[in-house]
């Protein structure tokens, strides 16, 4: 069965804080165990290879606040010519006086969506600022990631994650597809599934949820399988193969796991 992990983070140890590193650290992460080998492009282009993952979407991140910094360079020269690797850039509009401008260029020079941090940079997801970067994205067809729900840390304020504000942001742009990234974790499952059942552009997004307990957060999940997307959040597991293997192991149809592990994740990053 083929795979997409829709939810990569690379960078060396340096690149998070302190308290993000003894997170990925207390999950026992390979990437800790395998650091010389893993933090290397071409060592993890093997490493999910031989975990059955064809494409890895690979995330850019500036939340100096709460995680740390991951440039949209760095992304870029990780995924310079693999196949397997595809970037998403991260943009920080409190950082740039021209985020759509800064949107463009970064799509210009290979990106193919980007990812939003409402939590980690303090701004509702329909906030009328943002809004200049989901028109660039519709623009373009790319693909937006917000970050919803919970997160453990520091620095994280939980009242910007609400799924909810992405109705708005659904209706407003409706040729623009939204991913809702952990799925609203922690108290927002249903409103994030809701979300992804009444809106045709609304996709949710399962990383760092314990695969084993999709079926408890939604029970409905089956029913939904043409709008749910598998990520790993890596380095936050131990290996991405057993991910994996948690997920193939709820009791859904064939055809379910299909859509999640890959043919939804690969209708949004179109051809």
């Amino acid at each position: 069965m083929k795979v997409i992990d829709f939810h990569v983070h690379v960078g060396l140890k340096e690149h998070w804080h302190s308290w993000v590193q003894e997170f990925q650290q207390s999950v026992g992460s390979d990437y800790y165990k395998r650091y010389e080998e893993l933090s290397k492009p071409e060592g993890f282009a093997e490493y999910i290879k031989q975990h059955g993952i064809e494409k890895a979407i690979i995330l850019a991140e500036y939340s100096p606040v709460t995680t740390g910094v991951v440039t949209n360079d760095y992304v870029l020269e990780f995924c310079e010519g693999r196949d397997c690797f595809v970037p998403l850039a991260s943009i920080n509009h409190f950082l740039t006086s021209d985020p759509a401008g800064e949107l463009r260029s970064l799509f210009s020079r290979g990106f193919k969506g980007v990812k939003l941090y409402p939590s980690y940079h303090y701004f509702y997801p329909n906030d009328r600022e943002v809004y200049p970067i989901y028109g660039v994205a519709a623009e373009h067809g790319f693909p937006v990631m917000v970050h919803t729900g919970s997160s453990v840390f520091r620095g994280a304020r939980l009242k910007y994650a609400d799924p909810i504000h992405l109705d708005d942001v659904a209706r407003d742009f409706p040729g623009l597809k939204i991913l809702l990234v952990h799925g609203g974790r922690g108290i927002w499952y249903d409103t994030a599934f809701l979300l992804s059942r009444i809106h045709e552009n609304v996709y949710l997004e399962v990383s760092g949820l314990p695969p084993q307990n999709l079926l408890k957060y939604f029970p409905d999940m089956e029913k939904n399988s043409s709008k749910i997307v598998y990520g790993s959040d890596w380095p936050g597991v131990v290996t991405i193969g057993e991910n994996i293997e948690r997920l193939k192991r709820l009791p859904i149809s064939e055809e379910a796991l299909t859509q999640i592990l890959y043919s939804n994740a690969k209708r949004i990053l179109g051809p």
